[in-house]
């Protein structure tokens, strides 16, 4: 048991330093090779199941979740032009239209219609800190992501409380706990907002200017575990509170880009890569064997960035550029957790059967894999005609 402990920390070690240059050698984004990796590793049997990286990356997922809340500005969603937000419904709206359509066309299983409009905005904010947040694609899709996420979180807490609960009086309480929560979440909000207009000062004294105490990670991380601390008790989804908790360190902290970089820096250079070797490893490699399995992902998969690349229509007029609108429908195109989660429901609970579980946690892969490299390519496109005509 020692022996394999050993072997498990020097592995995880190993790719968390190494995959940056895998990812370099093959011109490929980071997420999904330490996702391949992650496999390849488990394979061979040099990581398997453990409960500590099993906790470990469940906090990786959380925190992925955290930044991907600090990404959001609530001032520029709420200033945006009404066009915008009504566009980005539209989009969420034609969105679920065509999974939908799709999904009836292909006779596929119900779960499976049921998770592809999903919409999880965790990797947005890693394709975020690679093309910067002032990138207009990125500002849009965070805009129409946003409510995709809350939209698609609530959902999922639904879906959950439908399957597990016995009768129908549990599912309104627990969907009562999610509305009241939201609302109770916007008045604190209010309520901080002018607290803090009257009293700036009190910004300083939280996070002190003359940082020698590391306050300001203190009380990130503290707001982080009490929001998951709070879903935990109302037995919600707790993607929501980690999400909930980056908005407001984003909503009020703004102005302190040190500590965003502090906190990227802990997520991204340890926490995030475990997650996805984690998601790697719960992938059998051998399944890719199975009949139908590659072909059913990949279905699945196209299906689901079609379906976002003809919602992504209605988004074309915003800042006149086609390129873009199909950069946000690919951005919004990788509901990676959310799909594993409505995968893991499914199965636990016999609705869906091992082929098709398979296929969703492969399609999760796939998505990450085209949609990355495909916004990849038309970025490098992007930036090689801004050069020319300049």
């Amino acid at each position: 048991m020692i022996h394999t402990n050993i072997v498990h920390i020097l592995t995880l070690s190993l790719l968390i330093w190494g995959s940056p240059f895998v990812a370099k050698f093959f011109r490929l984004p980071m997420p999904p090779v330490e996702i391949i990796l992650g496999s390849i590793v488990a394979y061979f049997g040099l990581v398997g199941h453990n409960p500590y990286f099993t906790l470990i990356a469940e906090v990786g997922f959380l925190y992925l979740m955290f930044l991907a809340g600090m990404e959001v500005d609530l001032k520029q969603i709420t200033k945006s032009p009404k066009m915008v937000i009504q566009r980005s419904i539209l989009f969420l709206f034609f969105m679920v239209i065509f999974s939908m359509i799709f999904g009836f066309i292909f006779d596929l299983n119900t779960i499976v219609i049921i998770s592809m409009p999903l919409i999880s905005i965790g990797l947005l904010a890693s394709l975020s800190k690679v093309y910067g947040k002032e990138e207009p694609w990125i500002r849009l899709a965070f805009i129409a992501g946003v409510l995709g996420e809350i939209l698609s979180i609530a959902a999922l807490t639904i879906f959950d409380a439908y399957i597990t609960t016995g009768s129908p009086m549990e599912l309104i309480l627990k969907v009562g706990y999610l509305l009241l929560f939201i609302l109770v979440i916007f008045i604190l909000y209010r309520m901080f907002n002018l607290l803090f207009w009257w009293y700036p000062e009190l910004k300083s004294i939280l996070v002190p200017k003359l940082n020698t105490s590391a306050q300001d990670i203190r009380l990130s991380m503290a707001l982080f575990f009490i929001m998951i601390a709070v879903m935990l008790s109302l037995e919600l989804e707790v993607a929501l509170g980690a999400f909930i908790a980056g908005i407001g360190i984003s909503a009020f902290f703004h102005h302190e880009k040190e500590l965003e970089e502090k906190m990227s820096s802990l997520g991204f250079g340890f926490l995030v890569p475990l997650f996805f070797i984690h998601v790697g490893a719960s992938f059998d490699l051998k399944a890719l064997t199975l009949e139908g399995v590659v072909p059913g992902a990949l279905l699945i998969t196209v299906l689901m960035i079609v379906a976002r690349l003809f919602a992504a229509i209605v988004l074309r007029g915003i800042n006149g550029s086609s390129k873009d609108a199909i950069l946000i429908a690919l951005s919004l195109s990788m509901p990676l957790t959310l799909l594993v989660a409505v995968a893991t429901i499914g199965y636990d609970t016999k609705l869906l059967d091992q082929l098709t579980y398979y296929q969703l946690i492969l399609a999760s892969i796939f998505e990450i894999l085209i949609s990355m490299t495909i916004i990849k390519v038309l970025q490098v496109n992007k930036r090689l005609n801004k050069k020319g005509e300049q």
